[in-house]
């Protein structure tokens, strides 16, 4: 059977599922998304995730055409209609069809698309050997401009980053703030554990507040563990020579020295570790594939 695809009320086979070319979410990442896993049929934290998506819309002045439970149901109906048992959700709100322009009054109609599937975000061989990651040199959006706690439709910010990452030949790549602090990877909260803190940056360093994130921070606070958010630079992850050749602070000559960047940067290994393990005890063994939210840094 062809995927079912929810969109404005309906389930629909892949094939079939369209949007306008005219749609604001297409022509200008006008939008906002949520990225939520399944486990053993269950939603991962589903209203945590729902309150964020109808705070990013209220962010950006779009209202959605579904109350929070009636999402919810809209939500349930498309993992049940795949027979999704451990998987992905990607939960999209467009600003709906417009005129060419900016002007959010000409637009109507925002589109609710669900789509529910099977992923591998990684090779399971990774949470036990460990993954290579560099530090980009293309740096968070700044708050004044993006607030980071929005999860809009423009991910090009993120994707420049990753860009970095995989022309180096690693598959995650970790983000500075505008202040050279660490933010950040191009799609996961990161966590590191010394000295037995586990320690992470603060939502006030330009990140996305995760909804993994801050179940780890609950778990690890209910388990007695400390946990630290307060800023930190970058070379509590690298060398201060890693800093040097990852280009910060950035130049606007990049592409020039892309391709000497690419051959010197400090490549970092991160592992699975506690907060992975706070996760399955919680949550069971599933939620060991939780993004990579449950890595920490070799230190």
């Amino acid at each position: 059977m062809s995927l079912q695809v929810y969109i404005d009320g309906k389930l629909l086979p892949k094939e079939e599922a369209k949007i306008s070319v005219f749609d604001h979410g297409l022509l200008y990442g006008d939008g906002v998304f949520e990225g939520i896993r399944v486990y053993n049929k269950k939603v991962f934290l589903i209203q945590e995730h729902i309150d964020r998506l109808y705070e990013s819309a209220l962010a950006i002045r779009l209202e959605i055409p579904l109350s929070k439970e009636e999402m919810v149901a809209a939500i349930n109906e498309t993992v049940a209609a795949n027979k999704i048992e451990n998987g992905y959700i990607r939960l999209v709100i467009t600003r709906g069809a417009g005129s060419l322009g900016l002007d959010i009054r000409r637009t109507s109609n925002p589109q609710v698309i669900i789509i529910a599937d099977n992923i591998s975000l990684y090779d399971p061989q990774l949470y036990i050997d460990g993954l290579k990651i560099i530090t980009a040199a293309t740096i968070r959006n700044h708050p004044a401009a993006l607030s980071s706690r929005v999860k809009s439709l423009n991910y090009l910010n993120n994707i420049l980053a990753k860009i970095e990452g995989t022309d180096a030949g690693c598959i995650e790549a970790l983000m500075l703030n505008h202040k050279g602090e660490v933010a950040e990877c191009t799609g996961d909260n990161i966590f590191i554990v010394k000295n037995g803190v586990l320690k992470t940056p603060s939502v006030d360093a330009g990140i996305l507040e995760g909804i993994t994130r801050n179940a780890v921070i609950r778990l690890a606070e209910q388990s007695g563990i400390t946990v630290d958010q307060s800023p930190f630079p970058d070379r509590v992850c690298c060398s201060s020579d890693s800093r040097r050749r990852t280009g910060w602070p950035p130049d606007r000559n990049r592409q020039a020295r892309a391709d000497d960047e690419r051959s010197q940067r400090e490549i970092q290994t991160v592992d699975a570790g506690i907060t992975a393990a706070l996760l399955m005890l919680r949550y069971g063994n599933a939620a060991c594939d939780l993004n990579a939210c449950c890595m920490r840094l070799f230190l």
